[in-house]
Protein backbone atom coordinates (compact mmCIF):
# COMPACT_ATOMS: atom_id res chain seq x y z
CA UNK A 1 0.00 0.00 0.00
CA UNK A 2 1.56 3.49 -0.85
CA UNK A 3 1.80 6.26 1.71
CA UNK A 4 -1.13 8.23 -1.08
CA UNK A 5 -3.31 5.11 0.17
CA UNK A 6 -3.11 5.39 3.75
CA UNK A 7 -3.73 8.91 3.47
CA UNK A 8 -6.79 8.98 1.65
CA UNK A 9 -7.84 6.70 4.21
CA UNK A 10 -7.60 8.73 6.87
CA UNK A 11 -8.83 11.43 5.40
CA UNK A 12 -11.86 10.06 4.68
CA UNK A 13 -12.02 8.83 8.39
CA UNK A 14 -11.62 12.16 9.66
CA UNK A 15 -13.89 13.39 7.60
CA UNK A 16 -16.63 10.54 8.20
CA UNK A 17 -15.79 11.88 11.97
CA UNK A 18 -16.60 15.47 10.91
CA UNK A 19 -19.76 14.57 9.02
CA UNK A 20 -21.04 12.10 11.85
CA UNK A 21 -20.32 15.06 14.71
CA UNK A 22 -21.89 17.83 12.48
CA UNK A 23 -25.20 15.84 12.35
CA UNK A 24 -25.17 15.13 15.93
CA UNK A 25 -24.11 18.92 16.98
CA UNK A 26 -27.17 19.87 13.85
CA UNK A 27 -24.87 21.54 12.05
CA UNK A 28 -24.45 21.10 8.17
CA UNK A 29 -21.80 18.60 7.37
CA UNK A 30 -21.15 20.59 4.03
CA UNK A 31 -19.93 23.77 6.00
CA UNK A 32 -17.85 21.50 8.56
CA UNK A 33 -15.52 19.94 6.05
CA UNK A 34 -15.05 23.06 4.19
CA UNK A 35 -13.87 24.96 7.22
CA UNK A 36 -11.67 21.72 7.85
CA UNK A 37 -10.76 21.81 4.41
CA UNK A 38 -9.62 25.41 4.66
CA UNK A 39 -8.33 25.09 7.88
CA UNK A 40 -5.96 22.06 7.74
CA UNK A 41 -6.71 20.38 4.75
CA UNK A 42 -8.29 17.47 7.13
CA UNK A 43 -4.46 17.01 8.25
CA UNK A 44 -4.93 16.40 12.18
CA UNK A 45 -1.28 17.22 12.62
CA UNK A 46 -1.40 20.36 10.97
CA UNK A 47 0.04 23.20 13.40
CA UNK A 48 0.25 26.79 12.54
CA UNK A 49 2.76 29.89 13.38
CA UNK A 50 0.23 31.14 15.94
CA UNK A 51 -0.28 27.46 18.00
CA UNK A 52 -3.64 26.81 16.54
CA UNK A 53 -3.86 23.16 16.35
CA UNK A 54 -5.50 20.08 14.46
CA UNK A 55 -7.79 19.56 11.78
CA UNK A 56 -9.73 22.59 12.44
CA UNK A 57 -7.41 24.30 13.60
CA UNK A 58 -8.32 25.29 17.13
CA UNK A 59 -6.64 27.07 19.87
CA UNK A 60 -5.44 25.30 22.96
CA UNK A 61 -6.49 27.52 25.35
CA UNK A 62 -9.95 28.02 23.35
CA UNK A 63 -10.77 24.19 23.28
CA UNK A 64 -9.90 23.85 27.10
CA UNK A 65 -12.57 26.47 27.88
CA UNK A 66 -14.92 24.37 26.02
CA UNK A 67 -13.62 21.56 28.27
CA UNK A 68 -11.91 19.59 25.36
CA UNK A 69 -8.43 18.81 24.43
CA UNK A 70 -7.39 20.12 21.12
CA UNK A 71 -4.79 17.51 20.72
CA UNK A 72 -7.43 14.99 20.57
CA UNK A 73 -8.24 14.76 17.22
CA UNK A 74 -12.07 13.72 18.18
CA UNK A 75 -11.77 16.62 20.43
CA UNK A 76 -10.65 18.98 17.79
CA UNK A 77 -13.40 18.13 15.52
CA UNK A 78 -15.94 18.60 18.02
CA UNK A 79 -14.65 21.72 19.04
CA UNK A 80 -14.37 23.02 15.94
CA UNK A 81 -17.96 22.33 14.64
CA UNK A 82 -18.72 23.50 18.87
CA UNK A 83 -16.80 26.78 17.98
CA UNK A 84 -18.88 27.36 14.66
CA UNK A 85 -21.96 26.36 16.00
CA UNK A 86 -21.56 29.32 19.09
CA UNK A 87 -20.27 32.09 16.20
CA UNK A 88 -23.41 31.14 14.02
CA UNK A 89 -25.64 31.50 17.34
CA UNK A 90 -23.95 34.87 18.05
CA UNK A 91 -23.60 36.80 15.10
CA UNK A 92 -26.57 35.32 13.18
CA UNK A 93 -25.07 34.21 9.49
CA UNK A 94 -22.56 31.90 8.15
CA UNK A 95 -20.61 34.51 6.74
CA UNK A 96 -20.09 36.19 9.94
CA UNK A 97 -19.74 33.50 12.05
CA UNK A 98 -16.82 32.18 9.43
CA UNK A 99 -15.49 35.85 9.90
CA UNK A 100 -15.91 34.88 13.73
CA UNK A 101 -14.35 32.00 13.65
CA UNK A 102 -11.26 33.50 11.91
CA UNK A 103 -11.01 36.83 12.99
CA UNK A 104 -12.35 36.08 16.62
CA UNK A 105 -15.65 37.48 17.70
CA UNK A 106 -14.09 40.52 19.04
CA UNK A 107 -13.34 41.68 15.64
CA UNK A 108 -16.21 41.35 14.13
CA UNK A 109 -17.84 43.29 16.84
CA UNK A 110 -15.14 45.43 16.83
CA UNK A 111 -16.91 46.52 12.91
CA UNK A 112 -20.59 46.55 13.97
CA UNK A 113 -20.90 42.89 13.35
CA UNK A 114 -19.61 42.96 10.10
CA UNK A 115 -16.84 41.26 8.12
CA UNK A 116 -13.34 42.69 9.50
CA UNK A 117 -11.71 44.61 6.72
CA UNK A 118 -8.82 41.88 6.86
CA UNK A 119 -8.02 40.38 3.68
CA UNK A 120 -7.15 36.88 5.47
CA UNK A 121 -10.37 36.93 6.38
CA UNK A 122 -12.20 37.77 3.52
CA UNK A 123 -10.00 35.04 1.64
CA UNK A 124 -11.11 32.80 4.72
CA UNK A 125 -14.74 33.15 3.85
CA UNK A 126 -14.40 33.17 0.24
CA UNK A 127 -12.72 29.79 -0.14
CA UNK A 128 -14.73 28.21 2.44
CA UNK A 129 -18.42 29.58 0.79
CA UNK A 130 -17.05 28.20 -2.62
CA UNK A 131 -16.24 24.87 -1.34
CA UNK A 132 -19.47 24.83 0.91
CA UNK A 133 -21.56 25.94 -2.32
CA UNK A 134 -19.47 23.04 -4.76
CA UNK A 135 -20.27 20.44 -1.53
CA UNK A 136 -23.88 21.94 -1.45
CA UNK A 137 -24.07 20.55 -5.26
CA UNK A 138 -22.37 17.52 -5.20
CA UNK A 139 -22.23 16.41 -1.56
CA UNK A 140 -18.58 14.25 -0.45
CA UNK A 141 -19.21 10.43 0.11
CA UNK A 142 -18.56 10.85 3.55
CA UNK A 143 -22.20 13.11 3.59
CA UNK A 144 -23.97 10.45 1.38
CA UNK A 145 -22.33 7.62 3.08
CA UNK A 146 -23.96 9.35 6.70
CA UNK A 147 -27.39 9.26 5.00
CA UNK A 148 -27.80 6.08 3.69
CA UNK A 149 -26.35 3.60 6.49
CA UNK A 150 -28.40 0.80 6.88
CA UNK A 151 -30.36 0.48 10.35
CA UNK A 152 -28.42 -1.95 12.42
CA UNK A 153 -30.80 -3.68 15.03
CA UNK A 154 -28.80 -4.58 18.80
CA UNK A 155 -28.32 -8.15 18.77
CA UNK A 156 -31.14 -10.33 19.11
CA UNK A 157 -34.00 -8.00 18.32
CA UNK A 158 -35.82 -7.95 15.50
CA UNK A 159 -34.09 -5.51 12.30
CA UNK A 160 -35.72 -1.92 11.62
CA UNK A 161 -37.91 -1.74 8.65
CA UNK A 162 -36.44 1.22 6.60
CA UNK A 163 -38.20 3.13 4.20
CA UNK A 164 -36.05 4.49 1.54
CA UNK A 165 -36.89 8.49 0.98
CA UNK A 166 -35.88 9.97 -2.63
CA UNK A 167 -35.57 13.52 -0.66
CA UNK A 168 -32.78 15.21 1.45
CA UNK A 169 -34.55 17.60 4.78
CA UNK A 170 -32.42 20.73 4.79
CA UNK A 171 -33.42 22.18 8.20
CA UNK A 172 -31.19 25.75 8.99
CA UNK A 173 -30.73 25.61 12.76
CA UNK A 174 -30.61 28.97 14.77
CA UNK A 175 -30.93 28.96 18.95
CA UNK A 176 -31.88 25.41 18.52
CA UNK A 177 -34.63 26.16 16.90
CA UNK A 178 -35.33 25.03 13.28
CA UNK A 179 -36.21 28.04 11.12
CA UNK A 180 -36.16 26.84 7.36
CA UNK A 181 -37.01 23.56 6.26
CA UNK A 182 -37.05 22.44 2.44
CA UNK A 183 -36.99 18.99 0.55
CA UNK A 184 -34.15 18.11 -2.19
CA UNK A 185 -34.52 15.21 -4.26
CA UNK A 186 -31.26 13.15 -3.83
CA UNK A 187 -30.93 11.38 -0.77
CA UNK A 188 -31.86 10.90 3.05
CA UNK A 189 -32.95 7.73 4.75
CA UNK A 190 -35.05 7.10 7.55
Amino acid sequence: MSCTQVFASDVNTIKATIVKHSIEMGVDPAIALSIARAESGFRHEARSAHGAVGVFQLMPSTAKRMGLNAYSLNDNIKGGIMYYKNMYKMFGSMELALAAYNAGPGNVKRYNNKVPPYAETKRFIAKIMTDYNRLKANPDPAMTNAVNKPAVAPQGAPAPVVSRVEEKLKVEVVDDEPVEMELYPEFFSI
